[in-house]
């Protein structure tokens, strides 16, 4: 299945392309972004980074790797990348199966929260799973907060190496039954 466009309120999470690449350079090139993620993102970002990035994922996505990437567009935006959603919903990783990333002028909004939702969505409806893992570095709280928000379960720590010199990080389950009754509870009358 290819990576379908998704709408919230606010947001188009639409698959990611070649053209994302020049917004994704000028938002990810930021150590309050970078910093947070695990050491396997190249730091200092190197000027073709984000060209290199999209390439690689077109590249899996093409040879029929299952996976799904969207950038997140603000709905009455310009239609450029403020952010990017990866989900492998059959990945054998302790790391997970989603990360995330979003511009940092765009924090603190709801915004993250709010295109999970839409990714938990598709996981739960489309794609049929049962659950999957999520993973945060231990100091992240934004990050944690939006695991609590969109019905994570945490589960216990990993070691995973960050930017920020951590290795702690947060390992979370996201099921199926408790994201539709979260949903259910979302769409009742109140």
């Amino acid at each position: 299945m290819l990576t379908p466009t998704l709408h919230t309120a606010r947001l188009i999470l639409r698959p990611l392309a070649l053209a994302d690449a020049p917004a994704i350079q000028r938002q990810f090139d930021n150590w309050n972004v970078v910093r947070n993620l695990a050491a396997v993102v190249p730091w200092p970002y190197p000027p073709d980074g984000a060209e290199t990035f999209v390439r690689l994922q077109l590249d899996r996505i093409a040879a029929g790797e299952e996976l799904y990437q969207w950038v997140l567009a603000l709905r009455d935006g310009d239609g450029e990348a403020i952010g990017n959603i990866h989900f492998r919903p059959r990945m054998e990783s302790i790391k997970g199966h989603r990360g995330f990333w979003l511009a940092e002028p765009y924090w603190n909004r709801g915004l993250m929260s709010e295109a999970i939702a839409a990714v938990n969505d598709f996981a739960f409806g489309p794609l049929g799973l049962d659950q999957f893992t999520v993973c945060n570095v231990a100091s992240n709280i934004a990050s944690r907060r939006v695991k609590q928000k969109t019905g994570a379960e945490f589960v216990g720590f990993i070691e995973v190496a960050h930017h920020n010199g951590e290795t702690r990080s947060e390992q979370w389950i996201v099921r199926r039954e408790t994201w539709l009754q979260r949903r259910e509870k979302q769409r009742a009358p109140a």
